[in-house]
């Protein structure tokens, strides 16, 4: 018995290749997503090691986004469920927007000066997260529609109708 061959044109294949290329897509965006996350994780260790510890609250916050970046990241690579991508985006927007807060109005008695190294990486990794997790949540929106819609009961085997009082 041979399967039918993936195409691109409206044989019996076609969606098979549809399905196929979701599926590459989402996890070429998962896999960029997670890189993303994690980028941002280690710049935020990497500044907290630099002497953002001793700021009483930034420091905390600096080290729990290392931690919370590696935690996303993995779940993201390991747990096909599309929680993990919303945790993404809900990342990249959290750390985004605190580090944009810092540039323009401050964030938590901190005015950041901008530019440098960590500033870069950190925009783009957060951006990367949000970009790419979105893209992952579309790209998995349409395998999740096909594959886990329910099957029709069986003829005969509908259940009953609860009664009227």
């Amino acid at each position: 018995m041979t399967a039918a061959p993936i195409t691109s044109t409206g044989a019996p294949g076609a969606a098979v290749s549809r399905t196929v290329r979701r599926r590459t897509a989402g996890n070429v965006a998962r896999g960029l997503a997670a890189a993303s996350v994690l980028l941002s994780a280690v710049v935020h260790l990497d500044l907290w090691t630099l002497g953002l510890r001793a700021h009483p609250v930034l420091g905390p916050g600096f080290l729990a986004t290392f931690v919370g970046g590696v935690v996303v990241a993995l779940a993201l690579l390991v747990w096909d469920h599309w929680l993990p991508v919303l945790a993404t985006v809900g990342f990249g927007l959290a750390t985004l927007g605190a580090y944009v807060m810092a540039l323009t109005v401050g964030f938590l008695g901190v005015q950041e000066a901008g530019g440098g190294t960590p500033a870069v990486l950190s925009l783009v990794s957060e951006a990367g997260a949000v970009v790419f997790g979105v893209l992952a949540l579309v790209a998995e929106r349409g395998l999740r529609s096909r594959t886990a819609s329910p099957a029709p009961p069986a003829a005969g085997l509908t259940p009953p109708r609860p009664a009227r009082p």
